[in-house]
This record gives structure tokens, sequence and C-alpha cells, in this order.
């Protein structure tokens, strides 16, 4: 079990930069980062946690470009993994989305991942042209588009949401794909969803009993087909040793622990008290050193 950070990025506090530095720095080994390129005032959308048009913090209002942020963190680091928890592909123009994840994940050394997500926000999609009906077919039609642009020499796509005639782009990313993670609830839905088009699951904040969810998705795994087993990335809050010990036996591959948006050294303080926390619980935190 691998152990990561995820930072709510803003216009206040820590840098990206800085903040991944830190995290490599304490032994963990990925940092996330989640994007919305705007927020409408009005929306009819109900956010997942609050369940109305409030929003459970304000940083959604003020959340940094991730691509930049991730960018400004691999000039800084050598090994942590750059990823992304989540991005929202279909706000983006799939063609130039393409190239500027191959351009990171070239110019850092293959460290990139693409987590990805449906949306929640579908005033912010139909802001982009996106139907919310079709935010799932869209986000399949972007993943398969960007996929022949890394993979072929000479790539094209014809879909509804994305068309484009043979075309030549590079960079190609060092393996010639990305591996992208569907952050989303763990639904029957979702779970066949990843089996089909992804290559795992991020957890969303308000899911903590996954049992279930695990055993649907290894299910959906089976029955499409698919080699090895998905990646599983929990979002948690507090190290426990027993809920830590119980996922690992299930399946979760990645925990993630997210970081207040304050000063360095304050959060260079709280890496350190969480890296040694996860170092007690060394039958498990192998990866924490």
């Amino acid at each position: 079990m691998r152990f990561g950070i995820v930072l709510f990025t803003s216009d206040r506090g820590i840098s990206p930069a800085a903040a991944a530095r830190a995290a490599e720095d304490n032994g963990f080994t990925s940092f996330y980062v989640p994007e919305h390129t705007h927020i409408p005032v009005k929306r009819e959308a109900a956010h997942p946690q609050t369940g109305d048009a409030s929003l459970p913090d304000d940083r959604y209002m003020r959340t940094l470009d991730p691509w930049v942020s991730l960018a400004m963190a691999a000039a800084v680091t050598e090994r942590i993994e750059l990823a992304t928890a989540v991005a929202l592909p279909v706000e983006h123009d799939p063609i130039t989305l393409a190239k500027t994840i191959a351009s990171l994940d070239h110019l850092s050394g293959g460290r990139v991942t693409l987590g990805a997500g449906f949306g929640w926000n579908t005033d912010e999609l139909a802001d982009h042209g996106i139907p919310g009906k079709k935010r799932r077919t869209a986000l399949r039609e972007y993943l398969e588009a960007m996929r022949a642009l890394w993979r072929e020499d000479e790539a094209s796509y014809d879909g509804d949401f994305v068309n484009f005639g043979p075309s030549w782009a590079w960079p190609k990313p060092v393996d010639r794909t990305v591996p992208v993670l569907i952050g989303a609830a763990g639904t029957e839905r979702t779970c066949a969803w990843i089996a089909a088009h992804a290559d795992g699951w991020i957890t969303t904040p308000g899911e903590s009993d996954i049992s279930a969810s695990l055993a649907t998705l290894k299910k959906a795994w089976a029955d499409a087909g698919r080699e090895g087993a998905p990646r599983v990335v929990a979002l948690d809050f507090k190290p426990d040793a027993d809920r830590l010990a119980a996922w690992a036996a299930e399946g979760v591959t990645d925990v993630l622990y997210g970081l207040p948006d304050k000063p360095e050294p304050e959060v260079r303080a709280y890496l350190e008290r969480l890296a040694g926390k996860l170092r007690d619980m060394n039958s498990i935190t192998r990866e924490v050193s």
C-alpha cells in the first residue's frame, strides 16, 4: 500500500511546488491536485456533500489550474507521482489537453497519472458545451481520442464530441499512454465504466465503508476480461491501523491524505507528523520511510 497527498489548491497558503517537495521529502509516493475551471454563481447542480447549491469549501472557486500546478511540482521533485483528483477533461479541447499531459509526462520522466471525474457540477460542464446527461459519453470519447494521440504515430478520431482527421502529435508520454483513474461514487454503473475504460478508481470524500464497492469493482473487472487488478485510491482523513489493514486486504493500493492550504512551515510540520504516524504502522506502511 502506498501513501500520497492531495492538496486542494488555491491562491492562498502553500504553493503546489512547495507542497509536492515537502511530500517527497517525507517519503510520500504521490501528489494529487483537483480541478474546477470556474463555478457558476447560479447553479441547479447540488454538491454531493451538501445536497444543495452551497459549497463545503470556498476553494472550489479559487482552484489553481492542475496542469500548471503539477508542472511547477515536477520542476522541484524527482520521484513523486504527479496526479489529479480529479481533473475534468471534458472542460478542455481534447487535442490540446492530450498535448499538455503528454508534455508533462515526457518532461517529468513518466510520472503523470490522470485522475478524471464525470463532473458533479453540470452547470460548469454546460458552460463548456457538455450536456450533463452526456458527460460519461463525452469523457469516454475524450479518453479514447487522447489515447489515440498518445499511442499512434498518425492518429484520428470520429465521435459525437471529438473529431479530427489523421494527425501527428508529439511528444508522446513515456509509456505511450498515461494511467487513468476515475473519481466517482463506487456504484455498480461506475465500476462497470471503470472496468471498460479506465485503470482504477478514486473514492469520493463521503465514502468510508468501501467494501461493497470494491467487491463490485473486482467483479466488473473480471467480467470485462481485464488482467491483474484495478488500482484503488482511497481518500482518508486520519490514519487508523485497523481501517488501513482492512483496506489493504481488500485491494486498496493507495491512500491519500489532504493538506491544509496554510503557510509552508505549518504544512511541513503536518506532513512530518503524518509520516511519523504512518511509519509507526510499519506492518502496513512500508512505502513511507
